[in-house]
């Protein structure tokens, strides 16, 4: 996404105040977490709680981030059954996510579910070969009640919602799901753009928040990518109108 606004400066500060909180709290692993989306203690258990949810036992068909802190999100879908989509770093390739098919694998969940192992077994496939997406789970540095959430700033999850939003893979059935450490839920502001996506639930070690009517994009906001990100992607340069 284009970078130097006002709400991106204001993007930034609230990440590094959540940064610096979960720091002082001895809240994740990292060594240091700036610049990441915190891999928090506790990810365990949160994916624990996310797994009693009908919702979640519904699902058949996940979408997850790479992000490590979701690394046990990804394992416990794999282990109950259900197809994980997973993006190619960067969506660098014309056939931008990582297929993990519980049918198939050759390893154990929790290794398949690894970003690095996931890189190596996984067949890789196209949007159009997606199957519609029953739940999503995506990372945040933070998030506020209202459903409104910043990743570390790159825009790769707002990039993947819009395309696969504009492929009829997200329907108002899809559930948007990120789990955190209860420090990164905050009351600070958190300024939203068109292209930022919001949450219908956060799961943290501890709670389970609904948000009330969280922003959707309804397709890619050409306005908010570069000429340089655009060419980068190509699932993204294949769209782009002439």
């Amino acid at each position: 996404m284009k970078t130097g606004s006002s709400p991106d400066r204001a993007k930034q500060a609230v990440r590094t105040q959540i940064w610096d909180a979960l720091t002082s709290a001895n809240a994740v692993h990292d060594t240091s977490v700036h610049g990441r989306i915190p891999n928090f203690k506790g990810a365990q258990a949160a994916a624990a709680r996310l797994a009693t949810l009908p919702e979640w036992q519904r699902a058949a068909i996940v979408k997850a981030v790479p992000d490590k802190a979701q690394l046990p999100v990804r394992a416990r879908a794999l282990e109950e059954g259900k197809t994980v989509y997973m993006a190619v770093p960067k969506l660098a390739s014309v056939k931008p996510f990582y297929l993990l098919d519980p049918a198939t694998l050759t390893v154990p969940p929790v290794e398949a579910a690894s970003s690095r192992t996931a890189a190596t077994i996984a067949p890789t496939v196209d949007v159009g070969s997606l199957r519609p997406l029953d739940l999503i789970v995506l990372g945040s540095v933070a998030v506020n009640r209202d459903g409104a959430r910043i990743g570390k700033g790159a825009g790769y999850a707002d990039i993947e919602f819009a395309l696969l939003t504009e492929a009829g893979l997200v329907t108002p059935r899809t559930l948007v799901v990120t789990t955190v450490h209860r420090v990164q839920v905050t009351g600070i502001p958190i300024p939203t753009t068109q292209h930022d996506v919001g949450v219908d639930l956060i799961v943290t070690p501890d709670e389970t928040i609904a948000c009330p009517n969280p922003h959707r994009p309804t397709g890619i906001d050409w306005s908010a990518l570069t000429a340089e990100q655009i060419a980068a992607i190509p699932s993204l340069a294949a769209r782009y109108p002439a």
